[in-house]
């Protein structure tokens, strides 16, 4: 399972000083917290909704400078604007580096998957259009054709790609879990090569007790295929489940990464 730590992200209230301030200190903080937690990559949203976009594009650049010159992790760099990906890729000195995201929209993939080809990077497709975040199963696939026919035609292999096949909150329709977790194996079935990602605490939103359902929703969607997750790293429960599951769907080999994890847990 990879694991994108979602904590460096200046839309989160305690971030926003952090990118607005340019606080060094607290950023490497968050940077290497999420690193010792476990996580493989650490995504990097700088847009705090004020100022302009020459700020964010400043601020994007010196995060991933700044994290880069104290930590190894590479970078999943988290903007819809493309002049803000670029200041970003071309600080960036770690690979594989991952772009989040684009969707099925003409202009965003008209914006944003050239630069995957041009920086050799790994991309998240968001399994949406112009239209909106699909219902159904067979919409949200067909979006990410929109998705797999821009990549071919600028160059991106399908392997780099990592789809993610969106997650609403049960709270709002009981359905939603489910559609997720069905259009995550039709993904799969159909670009076995991709990799499929999902930022999982949406799943639980308005509902008591969150953290049992995104465990339980995270070994279900594993069950489906489920390659990577934004999570919060920091979390021991659901970092947990992500070991777990990973034995119990055979991806384990001899179960040697769980029997590592659970002797670090142990000290021993």
């Amino acid at each position: 399972m990879i694991i994108i730590g979602e904590k460096i992200n200046a839309t989160l209230g305690p971030v926003k000083p952090i990118i607005l301030e340019r606080d060094a200190a607290a950023l490497l903080k968050l940077a290497r917290e999420q690193a010792e937690a476990g996580a493989n990559f650490l995504d990097v949203n700088v847009g705090t909704g004020v100022g302009s976009q020459a700020e964010e594009v400043e601020a994007m650049k010196w995060a991933v400078e700044t994290i880069q010159a104290e930590v190894e992790l590479p970078l999943c760099l988290d903007s819809a604007d493309p002049a803000v990906l670029e200041a970003g890729l071309k600080a960036n000195s770690r690979q594989p580096c991952m772009i989040n995201s684009t969707s099925g929209e003409p202009e965003k993939l008209a914006g944003i998957v050239p630069l995957a080809a041009k920086y050799q990077t790994m991309l998240v497709g968001l399994t949406m259009d112009e239209a909106g975040i699909p219902k159904t199963v067979e919409d949200r696939l067909r979006a990410g054709e929109k998705i797999v026919a821009a990549c071919e035609k600028n160059g991106v292999p399908v392997k780099q790609l990592l789809f993610d096949p969106l997650v609403l909150p049960v709270s709002t329709d009981i359905t939603y879990g489910l559609v997720t977790l069905k259009t995550i194996g039709q993904l799969k079935a159909a670009y076995p090569e991709a990799k499929t990602v999902l930022g999982l605490s949406n799943i639980s939103y308005g509902l008591p007790a969150r953290s049992r359902l995104n465990v339980a929703f995270l070994h279900m969607a594993i069950a489906y295929g489920l390659d990577a997750a934004i999570i919060d790293p920091l979390d021991e429960e659901l970092m947990a489940a992500a070991t777990t599951g990973e034995v119990l769907v055979g991806r384990d080999r001899h179960c040697r990464r769980y029997t590592r994890a659970f002797r670090q847990k142990l000290g021993g």
